[in-house]
């Protein structure tokens, strides 16, 4: 959490600030007995054990957006109030997700080691693809996806998006320039598809072996959701065959996430720490909208 927010939630109440206790159950446990509010990122699981001991919590604030870690309802049925910081980090995820796939698409910035060494692959590189005129297919069309929408419009690509939480078939999205469609017509004919929608029992898997092989050849998936909508290795498979021509991971089954054998040899794959939603200004936006609510809710 930033310094600052942090600085002033103090000024206020009695803040214990120690990320470390995420990957100290114990004494988790032992602070939380304590807590009017608890505030976390992805890892803390509140449920369970931990749910148990906030006896006194009237709040559960979580950095970021995604809820799964979080048992929502039984947390209101308790009585405390659960806060997402909405919409704070959606510029961070929407560059990463346009950068990523200007990347993917180039496939030429992995050569610096051959340059250094003297060696000139200038033919083999000269195969990229623009962003400008490709099509991007947005799986969920909440903040983060229409915000991605308009940053993929700012450099010439097409946009069609699929939402089955939007009534209305064939309905506009709101958006100019965005065209809804169903699902299979997405996967037929994106050249980058990127996914927004939440974990849940109807998009775990969403994106496996089957699908994977319905995807435009050449085509790239990125993934800054959740871990789960993607078979990973699926996915692998399905780049080391040539189906697809690249991948952007962020968010995995399991985080961290160890050592998979799956991702070895994969071409144009990036994996990333769950990081797509964390830079410094996404950060500060997140931490004071946090530390806003938790002053109102804590008068």
């Amino acid at each position: 959490m930033d310094e600052q927010a942090v600085c002033r939630l103090r000024e206020a109440h009695t803040v214990v600030y120690e990320p470390a206790l995420v990957d100290d159950a114990p004494e988790l446990l032992r602070r939380a007995v304590q807590a009017d509010a608890l505030v976390v990122r992805n890892r803390t699981q509140v449920r369970g054990p931990l749910l148990d001991a906030l006896g006194r919590c009237r709040v559960v604030a979580r950095l970021g957006v995604g809820l799964d870690n979080i048992d929502v309802a039984s947390c209101e049925a308790r009585g405390m109030v659960v806060i997402p910081a909405t919409g704070a980090n959606a510029l961070s995820v929407a560059e990463y997700v346009i950068a990523t796939a200007m990347l993917l698409l180039r496939g030429a910035y992995a050569s610096t080691d051959e340059v250094t060494a003297g060696r000139w692959p200038r033919a083999a590189l000269s195969h990229g693809r623009e962003a400008a005129g490709k099509t991007l297919g947005l799986v969920g069309f909440g903040y983060i996806g229409q915000l991605t929408a308009r940053l993929a419009h700012a450099i010439g690509m097409h946009v069609i998006a699929y939402d089955p939480m939007l009534a209305g078939d064939g309905a506009p999205l709101g958006l100019s320039g965005v065209k809804r469609v169903d699902l299979d017509a997405l996967v037929g004919d994106a050249d980058v598809i990127s996914l927004h929608v939440p974990l849940a029992d109807s998009t775990r898997g969403l994106f496996g072996a089957e699908r994977l092989a319905q995807m435009k050849t050449g085509a790239v998936l990125i993934n800054t959701a959740r871990g789960g909508i993607v078979d990973e290795a699926a996915l692998a498979a399905a780049l080391k065959g040539g189906l697809l021509g690249g991948a952007a991971i962020d968010v995995f089954d399991s985080e961290p996430q160890p050592a998979q054998a799956h991702w070895a040899g994969c071409p144009n794959l990036v994996l990333t720490p769950h990081i797509a939603g964390v830079t410094t200004e996404s950060n500060e936006r997140v931490s004071h909208f946090i530390a806003d609510q938790l002053l109102k809710v804590l008068l």
